[in-house]
């Protein structure tokens, strides 16, 4: 059997600790008595179990010392381009979401970041983002209740 790994489990255990946090902080957010089976805290609540289960797992590998390092990796230039087109997706994002509505905005930043990571085809870009963001703000609109903004389709949706 090998040794405990102790960089490793430390950042295991650290998971660990956020999972708990984010679980007890859970607890304490206000829930109306109206909602009677998914309410505003199942995310919150799958996200703390999902957070703690990763990190037990970290720690089960870094007890095992099968959790290995990648190999060093060869500086490359930090590409400035592609944090432009985050950046101006993110801003796109924030000041448009107001006016124009969570599914316009939502859009943009989509085909901003597909644009990013090196893509040269920004209508499909686009067109799977507005996929994406209709997806997102009809489960919202319908299946949970809340508006996200409609903007300017507020009339269409």
């Amino acid at each position: 059997m090998q040794r405990l790994r102790r960089p490793e489990a430390l950042l295991a255990l650290g998971v660990i600790g956020l999972g708990c946090v984010a679980l007890y902080e859970t607890t304490r957010i206000p829930v109306s008595p109206m909602y009677a089976r998914v309410g505003p805290t199942a995310m919150a609540y799958a996200a703390s179990l999902l957070l703690t289960g990763l990190g037990v797992a970290l720690l089960v590998e870094a007890w095992r010392g099968r959790w290995t390092s990648p190999p060093e990796e060869t500086a490359t230039p930090l590409n400035l381009r592609a944090i432009g087109w985050l950046l101006l997706g993110l801003v796109l994002n924030i000041g448009l979401i107001g006016p124009l509505g969570f599914m316009p905005a939502s859009t943009l930043l989509f085909a901003c970041t597909a644009r990013a990571f090196g893509s040269r085809r920004p209508l499909r870009d686009a067109a799977i983002g507005a996929i994406f963001a209709a997806i997102a703000y009809f489960g919202f609109a319908q299946l949970l209740g809340i508006n996200i903004g409609a903007g300017l389709l507020a009339g269409w949706v």
